[in-house]
């Protein structure tokens, strides 16, 4: 077996799933060749495509810095000249599967996560560009009232800003509310895609520890979002909900190899997909591999892990302060969202 294969024998011999993250057309071509079928972006990630593809959608560019009406509106139409670009190189796959994948993300302004009238409006509109646009909502109290709201009126959601199992656990229940709704009213339901940015609750503990001076090693905390998503998998396994796992911001081959075996979506950016085609993959099932009970009690002597472990770690009005929360919001409006405000060519 060549080393090319990997991600190929992921896809196809396993229930294990994957999603492009990245929003450049080279990139994404490489993706699909090795078995993505999705496409995550954000704010920042549609930034840094038009800047460094301009020259692709000048035309449509120009039009936009002509006509829109506001800033907020110039971000919004900059987003959809990538979003669209990438929606109709997914459309065959949304076509083959009948739906069931072949998504590329489009998140609403990062700015307003905790306003529910401007992110449903937003929604709505995303949601009207293409069939196969899955509308990114923060997980705040807010992005939940949404995302049930969405799921109702059959609008596909990728909730997004989510770390912890509390949060995964609420996006699974509301949508289930609003598949009831939208079953009551004879409404064609959307999909629902939680998130997990497995690699930003590393992150985020690891500060935590060295700023709380915590005796905690280096290994135990690069498990800590494995820890999360392996025990929100098997509540999500047990419960059977509708909404499915997508795992992002991967730090390592070893967030994606820990988890295969898993009936969830994995969001691989092309740096780690290119070291996912190295030599010396394994090549086997590690979900039900257990995070050991030693590493779980290390890490729970830090709070914050706490809080992202246990399912009643956290109710949905402490989301949007979680200091993960804050941290990623802030980067994708001001070196996401903000730019293309701004953006000029």
């Amino acid at each position: 077996m060549t080393p090319s294969d990997y991600l190929n024998w992921v896809s196809k011999n396993t229930i294990t799933s994957w999603w492009h993250d990245s929003a450049d057309p080279l990139e994404l071509a490489f993706g699909i060749k090795h078995g993505a079928i999705g496409v995550t972006t954000n704010p920042v990630i549609c930034y840094r495509s038009l800047n460094a593809n301009a020259e692709l959608w000048r035309v449509e560019i120009e039009k936009v810095l002509r006509g829109t009406e506001n800033n907020e509106s110039q971000a919004e139409a900059l987003m959809k000249i990538v979003l669209n670009y990438i929606a109709a190189i997914m459309k065959e796959q949304y076509d083959i599967s009948d739906g069931e994948s072949g998504y590329v993300c489009a998140q609403v302004n990062p700015g307003r996560a905790g306003n529910r009238d401007i992110m449903l409006e937003m929604a709505r509109h995303f949601h009207s560009w293409k069939p196969n646009i899955a509308v990114k909502l923060p997980v705040t109290a807010a992005g939940l009232d949404v995302l049930e709201e969405c799921a109702a009126e059959g609008i596909t959601i990728t909730a997004t800003v989510s770390f912890t199992v509390p949060q995964v656990l609420q996006i699974a229940e509301r949508y289930r509310k609003g598949l009831e709704r939208a079953k009551k009213n004879s409404v064609k339901p959307g999909k629902c895609f939680a998130v997990i940015m497995i690699g930003r609750l590393d992150d985020y503990i690891r500060d935590v520890a060295l700023d709380s001076r915590a005796e905690i090693n280096e290994s135990d905390i690069v498990q800590a979002g494995l820890a999360i998503t392996k025990r929100a998998y098997e509540i999500y396994k047990r419960e059977k909900y509708e909404a499915k796992l997508l795992v992002a911001a991967l730090r390592g081959p070893y967030h994606m190899s820990e988890l295969v075996g898993a009936d969830l979506i994995m969001s691989i950016a092309p740096k780690y997909q290119k070291l996912l085609l190295a030599e010396g993959m394994l090549r086997e099932e590690r979900i039900d591999f257990k995070i050991s009970e030693k590493v779980i009690s290390r890490l729970s002597n830090i709070p914050e892990f706490v809080k992202s472990y246990e399912p009643d770690g956290m109710k949905p009005e402490d989301f949007i302060t979680f200091g993960a929360s804050q941290r990623t919001l802030t980067q994708f409006y001001e070196i996401g969202w903000n730019e293309l405000q701004g953006f000029r060519l």
